[in-house]
């Protein structure tokens, strides 16, 4: 999930309540790659967090440092490692995502393993079952949530549905992310595909575009300065009341305000929603293997999986894993969020993008 990370940073820098451990990785001298036999090394996109003392916990139980190396957003990190295979920077990569498997898969990027305990995930999240070349590691959806203040204060309600955002009502309110850049705007699109089909999404684009959305490069930008219902948002004096994120905004806005409200000031928009899981693998070439192997087994642990939802703003995979209460209070159930066959991504993903890109970036 894209730049999850930045909810803390804002809120750190706006003197909130800021997170226990959003850092990256504990000291060690090994290499890249995991060149040190007692170090493994991930490659993640930049919004990897966890808890200080379950990572010490994996650290003390397994006998291995964890080294992280944080590569950008998610499509800059898996065109990255592509462009590394053979020679991997690391031995675990961690954050490629179904919009983005198959580019991945195809490349050759993984070594097969089943991770211990992959009997607790679900067959719906296992899109790689039978060959194991990735371990699934979390879920979430890609949502447009909206800034519930402006919505109250103008008397409007905020849309609900995909066409809902086309409407002269919501005229000038909506930003995105770039879809041939950003994983959230990239999964936007691809919701879209998923609601008007091949032959009908372009069509919606010309009218969101004529509805003057706003695109912007990354969630970043998006979220913490053009949204008016973030922190951060609100401080940079953004004006777009609707934004590309996701259905986990609503607790973390809330988790980090102080004092806790009782209600998150932003809501979701569920009509507008694409289910998005990631992965982690097992990198060819990998330098450590034996240690590669023992972190995707513990990224599937329970423990670290009830860590997920407070660090990452993700919801875990595992069956037997439960997200915190704080977490949870906050949460935005999404009922049916429109999926896609990662092969059906595969097929049409540069061509729509590249059709996207012609539409909006004229």
């Amino acid at each position: 999930m894209s730049n999850k990370k930045a909810y803390a940073a804002v809120a750190v820098g706006l003197g909130l309540v800021a997170l226990s451990a959003c850092g990256s990785s504990s000291s060690g001298d090994g290499g890249a790659g995991g060149g040190d036999s007692r170090t493994v090394t991930l490659v993640s996109h930049d919004s990897w967090a966890v808890s200080k003392k379950v990572l010490k916990d994996f650290e003390k139980k397994s006998g291995y440092r964890v080294k992280v190396v944080e590569d950008g957003d998610a499509g800059q990190a898996v065109n990255k490692a592509i462009l590394t295979k053979g020679n991997p920077l690391g031995d675990v990569f961690f954050g490629v995502d179904n919009t983005l498997l198959s580019r991945a898969l195809d490349n050759g990027l993984f070594t097969s393993y089943e991770a211990k305990g992959i009997d607790r995930i679900p067959d719906r999240y296992r899109l790689d079952r039978g060959k194991n070349r990735v371990t699934p590691v979390d879920t979430g959806d890609i949502c447009v949530n909206y800034d519930k203040k402006y919505f109250a204060d103008h008397k409007l309600a905020p849309p609900a549905t995909f066409a809902d955002l086309a409407r002269p009502a919501y005229r000038n309110l909506l930003v995105t992310e770039d879809a041939s850049t950003s994983s959230p705007g990239l999964g936007f699109l691809l919701g879209s595909a998923a609601r008007y089909g091949d032959d009908g999404w372009q069509a919606y684009w010309k009218k969101l575009t004529a509805n003057g959305v706003k695109v912007v490069s990354g969630w970043d930008q998006a979220y913490n300065e053009e949204f008016s219902g973030s922190a951060g948002g609100r401080k940079a004096g953004g004006d777009r009341p609707l934004v590309v994120s996701y259905a986990s905004s609503p607790p973390a806005e809330a988790i980090y305000a102080d004092p806790q409200p009782r209600t998150s000031p932003v809501g979701v928009a569920t009509g507008t929603c694409f289910r998005q899981t990631e992965f982690a693998g097992l990198l060819d070439g990998a330098k450590n293997e034996k240690g590669g192997k023992a972190l995707l087994d513990f990224l599937i642990s329970k423990e670290f999986q009830e860590d997920m939802p407070l660090n990452m703003f993700v919801d875990p995979v595992a069956e037997d894993a439960v997200a915190p209460a704080e977490y949870t209070k906050y949460a935005v159930a999404v009922d049916k969020p429109q999926t896609m066959d990662p092969r059906d991504i595969a097929d049409h993903r540069d061509d729509w993008v590249k059709a996207w890109t012609s539409l909006v970036r004229k």
